[in-house]
């Protein structure tokens, strides 16, 4: 894309996202995102489907930054490894982009219909991790439910880092993921199940 359709782009994204803050998702027109961005409403199609779409752009991008981030992790890891190994290189992206994908949230949160367009994404992404997954060789069965759980993990890891921004994105990801491995550790002995297996 040209250097000025690139621009025009992030102006559009930009304004709707001023004036979904200012005026609400459902009180803001297309015509009214294409005039704060300083270009006409015809402009904003040529970029965008609909007036959701202004938030939900480089979706194409990450899912391909996901499939190769995948693809490239080392060798001999376990899923959850890979997994982890994959968002702590395509979230550099969302933490150097903090200064939109802060209010963004915020702005989806308090919309339905942005968020019933965000958990559409979402499952589409998942998808896009499993089928990575396989390609790697995981088992059909086990790579989507890696995927679901990882990319469960990774959401909490992002709004953990939107809660707690002194903390960087890639060490919420780590605490995540470390939690998500004692939840699936063997739960130690008991006093009792020590006593059963000595018998007494």
């Amino acid at each position: 894309m040209p250097r000025s359709g690139l621009d025009a782009r992030r102006r559009l994204r930009q304004a709707a996202l001023e004036l979904f803050r200012e005026r609400g998702f459902d009180h803001t027109t297309t015509a009214e995102i294409a005039a704060r961005a300083g270009v006409n409403e015809r402009t904003y199609f040529r970029h965008f489907a609909d007036k959701r779409e202004a938030l939900f752009d480089g979706e194409d991008e990450l899912r391909a930054s996901l499939m190769q981030a995948i693809a490239e992790a080392p060798d001999g890891l376990q899923p959850f490894q890979i997994l982890l190994c994959a968002f702590r290189k395509t979230a550099r992206a969302l933490e150097a982009n903090r200064a939109f994908a802060e209010p963004r949230f915020e702005v989806i949160a308090a919309t339905p219909a942005l968020r019933e367009r965000e958990l559409a994404k979402h499952a589409l992404l998942a998808d896009v991790v499993a089928e990575a997954l396989r390609q790697r060789g995981v088992p059909g069965r086990l790579a989507g439910l890696a995927a679901r759980t990882g990319w469960a993990t990774y959401r909490h890891a992002v709004q953990a880092w939107t809660d707690d921004p002194e903390q960087s994105l890639d060490a919420h990801l780590s605490e995540a993921f470390a939690d998500l491995r004692t939840l699936s550790a063997p739960a130690p002995p008991t006093t009792a199940d020590a006593e059963s297996s000595s018998g007494a």
